[in-house]
């Protein structure tokens, strides 16, 4: 028999269409994340949903499978699309992501760099921020990164606003005037000075490093190439349980996952006199 689907409103919503990429929560929130598609369906060990049966669909509705199993079918945020990507490197966490967005100016229309694109965690978040009229140069050394970053944006996200180069920017960038410019590399003290070279006045530096030592060797780097307005930040993450009579922490708190740095290349400029 076919799925049930049960609607939260009878109002006018915003649907599902196809080529949306949607999150269908079960019991446990567990998620299934999956770009619609006409003719196919969702296959998970709590039954099988139709693509055809969800598109047209408000946002929010409860959807069941052939076997009765009750879902969400919700639109879903790039920080779920960023814990669902498959990867082969460490990926950021969106605590870390959207501070960076924040703090780099990152926002529709700017240009930006990022070097040690990974698996696209990052990718996918500034591609996202920097909207239709924006666009990202993705630096990566190792093929498999980049082929399975690619993917990944393919995938979940907007490969037409990315240029992915497998590249050693130690060599040189070849970009002038960014907005921004992102490091998670090992070393980025190695690649301040190239990085600087690409930035417009007072545009945006931010890296992200796990280790004390490694953030010593980067403000080293960055005082000796005179960007100022530096900045070193951490930031841990406390969940609670959402229960209004027995209100307290969780058990497991996201802590440290890095070192924060941030600095805007400045000038001195020559004054005629």
């Amino acid at each position: 028999s076919p799925p049930i689907f049960l609607m939260m409103s009878a109002t006018q919503a915003p649907t599902a269409a196809e080529g949306d990429v949607v999150m269908l929560v079960g019991v446990k929130h567990k998620n299934h994340i999956f770009r619609l598609a006409a003719g196919q369906s969702m296959q998970t060990h709590r039954g099988e949903i139709p693509h055809d049966d969800l598109i047209g669909l408000p946002w929010g509705s409860i959807v069941k499978s052939h076997i009765g199993r009750t879902f969400h079918l919700l639109l879903p945020t790039v920080a779920d699309l960023i814990n669902e990507l498959p990867r082969r490197t460490q990926i950021m966490y969106p605590k870390d992501i959207g501070f960076l967005l924040m703090a780099m100016g990152i926002e529709p229309g700017k240009i930006v760099g990022e070097a040690g694109t990974g698996s696209g965690a990052m990718t996918l978040a500034l591609s996202t921020a920097l909207g239709s009229s924006g666009h990202l140069y993705s630096f990566e050394n190792h093929p498999d990164n980049l082929d399975l970053a690619k993917k990944n944006l393919q995938r979940f996200g907007y490969p037409e606003r990315v240029t992915f180069r497998q590249h050693d920017i130690f060599e040189g960038l070849e970009l002038v005037n960014l907005d921004a410019f992102f490091l998670d590399v090992p070393t980025p003290q190695d690649y301040v000075p190239q990085v600087r070279a690409a930035l417009r006045p007072g545009g945006h530096f931010g890296s992200l490093v796990p280790t004390a030592n490694q953030v010593m060797a980067l403000l080293t780097a960055l005082e000796k190439n005179k960007f100022a307005f530096v900045e070193v930040v951490e930031i841990l993450l406390r969940y609670y349980r959402p229960n209004p009579r027995r209100l307290r922490p969780t058990d497991r708190m996201i802590a440290h996952t890095g070192f924060l740095v941030f600095g805007r290349p400045v000038f001195q400029p020559t004054i005629q006199q």
